[in-house]
């Protein structure tokens, strides 16, 4: 059985892709564009870099073995010590000027430094409507020190084949590259979590044991009969104190984080699997296909008829 962040990961239609690889000499700064339903990363092989999140204030330096996740498809700027703000040019003007081909390695910058900088680079795509609140909740940046020494050789070794297989002529390449891509994302989130547990930040409700227990086996069997008195027997509180701690921590009631996760199952099978509105009734855990479908509206915004035609038509556009 899965567990419950790869269950979160797998329903949420998660796909990666590396995007380049970089040898950036000083200096150079480059602006990466905002972009809907996408998560970016940024992996510091050889070098230093820093990084401005939009909307944020602060600067980050980043170190060699540094691992940063973007969120939310936020605009975000990457450059060196010695580039200021006016100096940063869009993604798409150094793509062009410097004649790179969509693959390999992308060469940019100055020559003030014989050293460059590697950054391996990626971003990681979700279906259009998924939702979840572990991911509503991440921040703008999350910052990973020394990533690669953490994982040591796994993680050198993932990007190498990475490198190698993305965008690469041999059969098969492009799924390698995503499956991988994905377990760096996975292995990032899931350090960010721990990280949260330390910290008490909103996401802190997902690494508390107790919760996990209970939001462990809701996911397992989610069309159940679920209550708040059997999630809090799962977790081995009361149902008082169960309720005032999952609502404290995870920021909503046990029973509406249900129903939110019914609907992203019900929008699973309705835009990709193709499945009936009273099929997907069904496992979403409703016996009343018309109870089904007044939730599913309030939820999603559109009924489950019409919601499943416009899944048909993206599939075949």
């Amino acid at each position: 059985m899965l567990d419950l962040l790869s269950d979160i990961l797998t329903r949420l239609s998660l796909r990666g892709t590396l995007y380049f690889r970089t040898s950036f000499t000083e200096p150079w700064g480059v602006r990466v564009p905002a972009f809907r339903n996408v998560t970016r990363f940024h992996y510091v092989h050889r070098g230093e870099a820093r990084i401005r999140v939009e909307g944020t204030e602060r600067t980050v330096d980043l170190k060699q073995g540094d691992l940063v996740i973007v969120p939310h498809g936020r605009s975000h700027v990457l450059l060196c010590r010695h580039t200021g703000p006016d100096d940063v040019l869009p993604l798409d003007d150094i793509l062009a000027r410097s004649g790179f081909p969509g693959h390999g390695t992308l060469v940019w910058g100055g020559e003030e430094s014989a050293q460059d900088t590697q950054l391996i680079c990626g971003h990681f795509a979700m279906a259009e409507g998924s939702r979840h609140i572990l991911l509503d909740r991440l921040p703008p940046l999350i910052h990973l020190r020394g990533y690669g020494d953490d994982l040591g050789p796994w993680l050198e070794a993932t990007l190498r084949v990475i490198g190698a297989e993305a965008g690469g002529t041999r059969l098969g390449g492009d799924l390698i590259a995503l499956k991988m891509s994905e377990a760096i994302f996975a292995q990032a989130i899931r350090a960010h979590i721990e990280q949260s547990a330390a910290s008490g930040d909103s996401l802190a409700g997902f690494a508390d044991p107790n919760i996990a227990r209970a939001l462990t086996a809701f996911h397992r069997a989610p069309a159940a009969d679920w209550t708040v008195e059997k999630l809090a027997r799962e977790a081995g509180l009361s149902r008082t104190s169960f309720a005032e701690r999952f609502t404290g921590r995870i920021g909503v009631t046990p029973m509406a984080y249900a129903t939110s996760w019914r609907m992203q199952i019900a929008r699973e099978a309705l835009a990709t699997r193709g499945l009936s509105v009273a099929e997907t009734a069904e496992i979403s855990g409703y016996a009343s296909e018309s109870a089904f479908s007044r939730v599913f509206k309030k939820e999603i915004g559109l009924s489950p008829a019409a919601f499943r035609v416009k899944g048909a038509q993206h599939e075949h556009a």
